[in-house]
């Protein structure tokens, strides 16, 4: 047993040593997986068991202006980053068919290679959305899609930081800033209440938005299987399984929200998909 824990020690200090891009090594956060992973267990926690604990004899909060200034600077931030993306590869160097990362010092590469960081700094600042949902008392609104959406993405995207900051799978977060760029809008305009409604009537049509975003970023992942590309296809998967997943945890919430059928779906009928959202769940119950 002593053998096997050592040997298991040992392959994790090697991947992390001599697989992982050495230009991130030093940088903040990038040393070692523990802390993003504590921060999304700690996350997890206080959105289904804590947070709603401490609200539980109080008040909600009155947040209106806080959010509006929130979700402005959410929009600008995912703007910006969206605008690095671009001007670091998406605009003109990168190719859709097959993106290799490029390891080296080169400047657009190293601007790639930070982009990717912001990105990946931006998962925890998505987190004051379900804080302030529980100090408002929403705590409808911390559904399993939430709490799995923003509970899974940190340590996801620290994985593809760490060992390919760059390349082929940027295009998912090329295209997830631009969703948040407009979802951050829609909420910036919705906290400003009932008198500027009639300007999101296009509400229903986020959820489909983000659909296609996922539909989206598994074409372009598994088209990897079918040519010759030098892109780790780890990752490939990895980013592709995630947009299977999230795709369906969306259309169930679609169902729910905007058709007739307003019955959950049960767990019985869920695909492969939803059973891997079901033991994230089910993860964060037993906390």
């Amino acid at each position: 047993m002593a053998h096997l824990v050592t040997t298991v020690v040992d392959k994790y200090h090697d991947i992390l040593e001599n697989k992982s891009d050495p230009r991130v090594n030093n940088w903040t956060m990038m040393s070692s997986p523990l802390p993003t992973l504590a921060i999304c267990l700690f996350y997890a926690y206080f959105s289904r068991v804590l947070g709603p604990k401490m609200m539980e004899n109080r008040k909600p909060f009155n947040l209106r202006n806080v959010l509006i200034v929130y979700n402005f600077v959410q929009c600008i931030f995912s703007a910006w980053i969206f605008y690095e993306y671009l001007m670091s590869g998406w605009w003109g160097s990168y190719s859709f068919r097959c993106q290799p990362v490029d390891y080296s010092n080169d400047p657009m590469a190293l601007r790639m290679a930070r982009t990717c960081w912001w990105y990946y700094f931006s998962k925890f600042t998505e987190f004051f959305d379900t804080l302030f949902f529980i100090l408002r008392k929403k705590n409808s609104h911390v559904s399993t899609l939430h709490v799995i959406h923003h509970g899974c993405m940190p340590f996801s995207v620290w994985m593809g930081m760490k060992f390919a900051p760059g390349g082929h799978s940027t295009f998912f977060a090329l295209l997830n800033t631009f969703v948040h760029i407009v979802m951050y809008f829609y909420y910036m305009i919705a906290a400003m209440g009932p008198k500027y409604q009639k300007y999101i009537w296009w509400k229903k049509y986020l959820t489909t938005f983000q659909m296609v975003q996922f539909v989206a970023i598994f074409i372009h992942q598994f088209q990897l299987l079918f040519t010759e590309c030098n892109y780790p296809k780890g990752f490939m998967v990895w980013i592709a399984l995630h947009g299977i997943m999230f795709f369906f945890l969306f259309s169930d919430f679609y169902k729910v929200k905007y058709t007739n059928d307003k019955k959950p779906v049960k767990r019985s009928e869920h695909n492969g998909a939803c059973m891997v959202s079901n033991f994230f769940y089910l993860l964060v119950a037993m906390l």
